[in-house]
């Protein structure tokens, strides 16, 4: 099952209480669903914790049952329709919509007190939200036919202190979030507040994850600069010693050379301490610099 259906399911485990709650979770259903009209309610779902739900919902909400309805235990997507006139007419009437207006609203007398509204929310995202697997990314999408009731549902989450954006795809309207933090608390706010843990847990997942390829890359980084310099610096000494000069240097230089030549894949924080007496990194980078000054002279003599 995807993230979605997995954030649906919890969203359907909590039984059908307040009246007045399911009758905004299935306002939110039908206006986000696949198709509302004063001739059809079609209600196309595969979830089946979603499709489990619907029945007992729309007959705590308005005390109607569906005129076709698709077997929740049956695989792939479930229909469910009213086409019933006199159950169409109570379903606008609850809702408080006109059939012959141009177009459909959401019934804000509904949404009073702050458990229907989250309650109109869940309706909304069974039937048409969905919210993209943590590990893959974030972004979770609301998407209606309606236009109108697109920009009510962002006045809505505004005053609930959400800041959604808004897009259009095809003939849909979408409200969406991409802040992983909005996402989490909206999650938790509608019902799904162990989907939401687990959003939290792949994002600290990441957060660790991308720590230690910062640091792996930066270590990695570090030890390319200690070879490419062990590397210079024993070409000095090479060249040096070819040219017969390295035994006229003084102690302190030679002991540096002979050190870098003895152990060259330490870095110079490893090789300091091996100095007679230990003496400290920039010391230590100092003498090899000036080996490798005299070893650029040595080019530059006629």
């Amino acid at each position: 099952m995807s993230f979605s259906g997995d954030v649906k399911a919890e969203l359907c485990r909590p039984k059908l209480s307040r009246k007045c709650c399911a009758q905004a979770e299935a306002c939110g259903v039908l206006l986000y669903c696949n198709r509302f009209s004063p001739q059809e309610v079609r209600i196309v779902t595969e979830s089946p914790a979603f499709a489990q739900r619907l029945s007992p919902l729309f007959y705590k909400a308005f005390g109607l049952s569906f005129d076709e309805k698709g077997d929740p235990d049956a695989p792939g997507k479930r229909i469910f329709t009213v086409t019933n006139p006199q159950k169409l007419a109570q379903l606008w009437d609850t809702c408080a919509f006109d059939p012959t207006g141009p177009a459909h609203h959401i019934n804000f007398g509904l949404l009073e007190e702050k458990h229907c509204q989250l309650s109109f929310l869940r309706g909304a995202f069974l039937a048409g939200g969905s919210v993209t697997d943590p590990q893959k990314g974030y972004h979770l999408e609301l998407a209606t036919s309606h236009f109108r009731v697109s920009r009510e549902l962002t006045a809505l989450l505004l005053d609930l202190g959400y800041t959604p954006k808004e897009t259009t795809r095809k003939a849909n309207y979408i409200t969406y979030f991409k802040q992983s933090e909005a996402i989490e608390e909206l999650l938790t706010a509608i019902g799904a507040p162990v989907s939401a843990m687990e959003l939290m847990n792949a994002k600290a997942e990441k957060l660790l994850r991308n720590g230690v390829n910062r640091r792996v890359n930066c270590e990695a980084a570090n030890v390319d600069k200690t070879v490419d310099a062990a590397m210079e610096q024993r070409r000095a000494i090479q060249a040096l010693r070819q040219a017969g000069v390295l035994e006229d240097l003084s102690p302190k230089l030679q002991e540096a050379a002979a050190l870098r030549e003895a152990h060259p894949e330490l870095s110079l924080a490893q090789l300091a301490p091996l100095c007679q007496p230990p003496v400290t990194k920039s010391s230590l980078s100092h003498r090899l610099r000036k080996l490798i000054q005299l070893s650029q002279s040595l080019d530059q003599e006629p």
